[in-house]
């Protein structure tokens, strides 16, 4: 019942767009039909099914610890309801996937699907099937406090066959509105394709996204434009050891509408996977917060792609990524801690803590709008070299391509805003930095500098890498950044301090991998040392999440002019 309310909702919604003077008088009726439809949901019941499989049998009837199914598979024979609650035991694993497909609960009484008992989460590990969980045209859903994986059967896969193989998808391919799927405490771990013992080709790795087949951890895929998935949240999840990509979200970004919108990932923890931590195409309004990404990237095992950012976006609006920790990233290209890919608008980096990620730290591609990178510390991104161990890019402390896709014209990024960033860079890393001569609208500002190696310009090493010609880049506002030395910016460079300062601000400890460890012991030479961030002068929004700040990365409150950096100096200097 509830999937015919959001129906006629949805229904409604592109009747009025289309034609509204047909609304007039459907309006009694459509109303009188869901006010029948509501009453009728007001009699379901809140069942509660039980799963074991070591004293289930799927001839009972589920409904009591005493009764439960044995399998997965049987709970795909009940028509589940607003409220219902699908339970599994507790420390037992199920090999059989777990498939809702076209099910919706209620707004106020979503399906919940989590474990009975004491002895840790129920385990769905499957093998030879395409996912482990699979939510599929459904809404109002909640999935929570399970293991998951899934690996190969006993012959491996055909690889010749495109595919992909999930730990969790969530997918919409028909039309209508998705509302609430919500993935809660999920541990998603040793999820691939391939047998062990495959080993891909040395190429693979250089490829845009990979083109064999893979696992994935979480995936959330929206296929059909006239489809939305909204209010997705993935949150306090552990994903692991899978051969690509850790949390993936993919959809179109099609004349400014997104298939995937106000989502929210948070306090999730991703670990040794192969590809990118976390990555969302075609989303608008995302929460992105409280995360733990480490050794994205990873080749650690010949079945993973061995390349990928702690974090990017594509085609994406008005998301905000803060408090997360981005830490050795490794690839032969892009992995960045965290980058923001063409055709976004809008996406702001704060508060993020970036180290030992082998691209670099500060990435933002072509035609993105008003992108921002402020208050983050970065410690030893980009020690990539070109041309050493497999590296097909330079790792770069700041880079600002004007990239948008392969034989495609280059343009923007536009009004990009760079500042209250705390970078340390040790001597043995050669500092890099690279902007385009189209980029247009650019601010760096009240940034700490701390680069003890000479600072090299570097070309954007593309499809199209930045060719020789006019410099185009305008609306520059460059000024009070704190340089270790003045060869920590190249003098030579069109782009350059108009009013820089130099020291060494003395971070408490820059061997160290905590945000304490990088507190200026030189207060002297930051305190009330920034200027208020001013707009670009060819910029009509600014930052949708406003330009001026109200407390630094540690959460301490701004006090008058801002510090230098990304640590705002407690106390007074006298």
């Amino acid at each position: 019942m509830n999937y015919i309310m959001n129906k006629i909702l949805t229904d409604l919604r592109m009747l009025r767009n289309t034609n509204p003077s047909v609304m007039k008088p459907l309006n009694l009726f459509s109303f009188l039909f869901l006010g029948i439809a509501f009453a009728a949901c007001l009699d379901q019941g809140d069942d509660t099914y039980y799963i074991s499989s070591s004293n289930g049998d799927d001839s009972y009837d589920g409904q009591s610890q005493e009764r439960p199914f044995q399998s997965l598979a049987r709970l795909q024979e009940v028509e589940l309801k607003s409220g219902d609650k699908v339970l599994l035991a507790s420390g037992e694993t199920f090999t059989d996937p777990l498939i809702l497909n076209g099910v919706h609960g209620g707004a106020e009484e979503p399906i919940k699907i989590a474990t009975y008992g004491d002895e840790g989460p129920a385990k769905i590990h499957t093998k030879g099937h395409m996912n482990a969980i699979l939510i599929e045209n459904s809404s109002f859903v909640e999935v929570a406090n399970l293991e998951v994986s899934a690996q190969v059967g006993a012959e491996a896969n055909d690889p010749e066959v495109s595919a992909m193989r999930c730990g969790v998808l969530v997918k919409a391919s028909q039309e209508g509105l998705y509302d609430h799927i919500y993935l809660n405490d999920l541990v998603v771990k040793d999820v691939f394709y391939e047998a062990q013992g495959f080993v891909r080709p040395q190429g693979e790795v250089n490829t845009a996204n990979g083109t064999q087949n893979y696992g994935w951890g979480i995936r959330v895929i929206n296929i059909t434009d006239s489809a939305t998935i909204n209010d997705m949240v993935i949150a306090g999840c552990t994903i692991q050891n899978v051969a690509h990509t850790g949390i993936k979200l993919t959809s179109r970004q099609k004349n400014q509408t997104y298939g995937i919108t106000n989502l929210k990932v948070y306090d999730n923890e991703v670990l040794a996977v192969g590809g990118p931590g976390i990555q969302m195409s075609g989303v608008q309004h995302g929460h992105i917060y409280g995360n733990k990404v480490d050794r994205s990237g990873s080749p650690d095992d010949p079945r993973k792609w061995g390349r990928g950012s702690g974090l990017w976006t594509w085609g994406s609006d008005r998301v905000l990524i803060e408090r997360n920790r981005f830490t050795n990233a490794n690839g032969p290209k892009d992995s960045a801690g965290a980058h923001i890919d063409f055709n976004c608008s809008n996406v702001v980096m704060q508060y993020n803590f970036s180290a030992n990620n082998a691209g670099g730290f500060c990435e933002i591609l072509g035609n993105n709008y008003n992108c921002s990178y402020r208050y983050n510390i970065s410690v030893n991104d980009g020690h990539r070299v070109k041309g050493v161990n497999g590296g097909k890019q330079e790792g770069k402390t700041f880079w600002l391509s004007a990239f948008t896709g392969k034989n495609r014209t280059r343009k923007g990024p536009y009004h990009s805003y760079f500042y209250n960033n705390s970078v340390y860079l040790k001597e043995s890393i050669e500092p890099k930095i690279a902007i385009d001569r189209v980029a247009n609208g650019v601010l760096i500002a009240n940034n700490i500098f701390h680069l003890e190696g000479k600072t090299k310009v570097v070309k954007g090493d593309q499809w199209n890498p930045q060719t020789p010609g006019e410099w185009m880049v305008d609306d520059v506002i460059f000024q009070n950044n704190m340089f270790l030395k003045e060869s920590s910016w190249p003098d030579y460079y069109n782009l350059k301090d108009q009013s820089p300062t130099y020291g060494d601000v003395g971070f408490s400890n820059p061997e160290g991998m905590s945000l304490e460890d990088f507190i200026p012991t030189n207060t002297e030479l930051v305190k009330d040392k920034g200027i208020e961030i001013p707009q670009l002068g060819t910029d009509s929004i600014g930052l949708v999440y406003g330009l001026q700040m109200e407390e630094d990365i540690l959460g301490n409150r701004i006090e008058g002019l801002p510090d230098l950096g990304a640590i705002e100096i407690q106390g007074s200097l006298d």
